[in-house]
């Protein structure tokens, strides 16, 4: 099977042009490139909007392995990845482009596969997928995705715009895919495979399917005290040491506060390790962390919680150096500990 045929073979028939055309997407996949009307309508982005544009790239060994991951996984976390990084700007996901490497060990159906997840991530999340690029590679999959959205003009969250004696919010618990992660590498080791249940099941769906908070981002944005945002793939650490540079103040998190979740930590008490480096270093939670007006977070709680989403509030931004410190409370009084710029890098 050809180039192609091959892309005929991974995407015909997935996405109907009236679909797509909701979308904003005059032209999609099958010419040189795609069409896209910068003026159509979007549904719940008020006019006038800007364009958000966001780009990840997956590569097999890095990312993942066929330990790790199904080609269908692959597929569904790319994309979301993307998604995510929409939803940290308070946007809506449009449209995808995706553009893939394929060893030619793999032949037509595991690509077959891997689009599946894309579309089925595009389906939940209402992505046009309108184009992008197929190559050979001389051994690993790599997977590249871009993803355009949409948000109300000069409204877009940003890390930059946090403001001393802001709370800081996270719409969910983190450490889960990291822990899925570590399952899955250990599952063979002696002990680790009795873990096996609903309880690893659910961390390894944290790994393989994330679900960023589109929604979470729109309450957050419309809210109009949402001063910050970041969406948390590298590790809730390195994400608070991000809006921190980047708004020029100290952010303090308080232990007691930041969301454990049970089976996480269950897990990591059986596999020996301290749920917190999870928690702050494991990075692909893929939930949003950001600061808000103080006066308006046990207010946001209750709407989140009212509308059956998580929101929890772990800290507070004080005037200071940039950094990023965890508040431990103690019978002796609160413990300040500085927490290094650490997370998921790619050149360390």
């Amino acid at each position: 099977m050809d180039e192609f045929a091959s892309i005929r073979h991974w995407t015909s028939g997935r996405q109907g042009v009236e679909w797509q055309r909701e979308r904003g997407v005059v032209l999609g996949i099958g010419d040189d490139a795609a069409l896209i009307n910068p003026a159509a309508p979007i549904t719940g982005v008020g006019s006038p909007y800007e364009y958000i544009m966001a780009m990840d790239t997956m590569v097999e060994t890095v990312h993942f392995n066929a330990v790790t991951m199904s080609y269908e996984d692959i597929g569904y976390k790319a994309l979301a990845a993307n998604v995510s990084d929409i939803a940290a700007m308070g946007g809506i996901p449009l449209q995808a482009l995706i553009s893939v490497s394929v060893p030619s060990k793999l032949g037509p159906e595991p690509m077959r596969r891997l689009y599946d997840g894309l579309y089925a991530c595009a389906e939940r999340y209402g992505v046009a997928i309108i184009g992008g690029d197929t190559t050979s590679s001389p051994q690993h999959l790599v997977v590249a995705v871009t993803v355009t959205g949409a948000v109300e003009a000069g409204k877009g969250l940003r890390r930059s715009g946090a403001k001393p004696g802001d709370a800081v919010i996270l719409t969910g618990p983190v450490g889960k895919s990291a822990a899925g992660l570590h399952f899955l590498l250990a599952q063979q080791e002696r002990g680790i495979a009795a873990l096996a249940g609903e309880r690893a099941e659910s961390l390894v769906r944290a790994h393989r399917r994330p679900s960023p908070s589109v929604r979470a981002g729109r309450m957050l944005l419309t809210r109009g005290t949402c001063h910050s945002l970041n969406d948390v793939s590298d590790g809730l650490a390195s994400e608070a040491w991000e809006i921190a540079e980047a708004s020029g103040l100290l952010v303090c998190l308080r232990e007691q506060q930041l969301p454990r979740s049970g089976s996480m930590a269950a897990y990591a008490g059986a596999a020996g390790i301290d749920p917190l480096e999870w928690m702050l270093y494991g990075g692909e939670d893929y939930v949003l962390l950001g600061t808000m007006e103080s006066g308006d977070a046990i207010t946001a709680q209750a709407a989140f919680h009212a509308e059956g989403l998580p929101f929890y509030i772990i800290g507070e931004t004080l005037t200071g150096e940039p950094g990023v410190e965890m508040i431990r409370t103690t019978d002796k009084g609160e413990l300040r500990m500085p927490l290094v710029k650490r997370g998921y890098n790619h050149f360390e």
